[in-house]
């Protein structure tokens, strides 16, 4: 198990949304306040520890035949703990995120299946928190640019109801907040990932040819 290998996997070459394009419905639908994205960041990572951890303590028990369907229950176990704990503590995040929820379970599974079936408890588990902290990241990236452009502040529901004002009313751009603005944002995030990750190659590549 090679933590930094895991965490620079998570948050730059192999991020769930920037890299695997995972969660695409649910990153474009709730990534315009930064509550939204912290909440779903959140839930996906504890969701994600603990599926991968149980999954890799019954994956030389469970059939290979049935093993996707037994994935998705327990999966969808987990998603509803933390859908129901939302609901009742946090009940405004809840009615945010909405069916979002329960779409978690497609994005755990693939995890699942590449990850937890075929390694240890502790590396599955880090596995969980490293691709948890890079969906994380990627969200909360997403939320601060298109609240900030679209609605011209800063941590609404986290820092205040109507979170810090930043950007005068009559500057920000709606068409942030809308399904294309998303879309924008996430392009321009792989574009400078890809660019990020190519030039940390580069610059590997240069390190390794000058020590030869």
């Amino acid at each position: 198990m090679n933590f930094k290998k895991q965490l620079r996997e998570g948050l730059l070459t192999n991020n769930p949304v920037v890299g695997q394009l995972l969660g695409m419905c649910s990153t474009m639908a709730i990534t315009t306040t930064l509550f939204n994205g912290l909440g779903m960041g959140l839930s996906v990572t504890l969701i994600l520890i603990c599926s991968n951890v149980v999954i890799s303590m019954l994956r030389k028990v469970i059939p290979d035949k049935i093993r996707i369907a037994a994935y998705i229950v327990v999966i969808a176990g987990f998603v509803t703990i933390i859908d129901l704990l939302l609901q009742a503590y946090l009940p405004a995040l809840s009615k945010s995120l909405g069916v979002f929820i329960p779409l978690i379970v497609v994005n755990c599974i693939i995890r699942a299946e590449a990850f937890a079936s075929k390694n240890g408890v502790l590396a599955s588990a880090v596995d969980g928190l490293t691709q948890g902290i890079g969906y994380t990241v990627a969200l909360v990236c997403m939320c601060v640019i298109r609240e900030l452009l679209g609605s011209g502040t800063f941590g609404k529901g986290v820092l205040s109801a109507d979170g810090v004002r930043i950007l005068p009313s009559q500057y920000p751009a709606m068409l942030m907040i809308l399904p294309v603005g998303g879309f924008l944002t996430l392009a321009c995030l792989i574009a400078f990932t890809q660019w990020f990750n190519r030039h940390l190659a580069e610059k590997a590549a240069k390190k390794e040819a000058e020590a030869k």
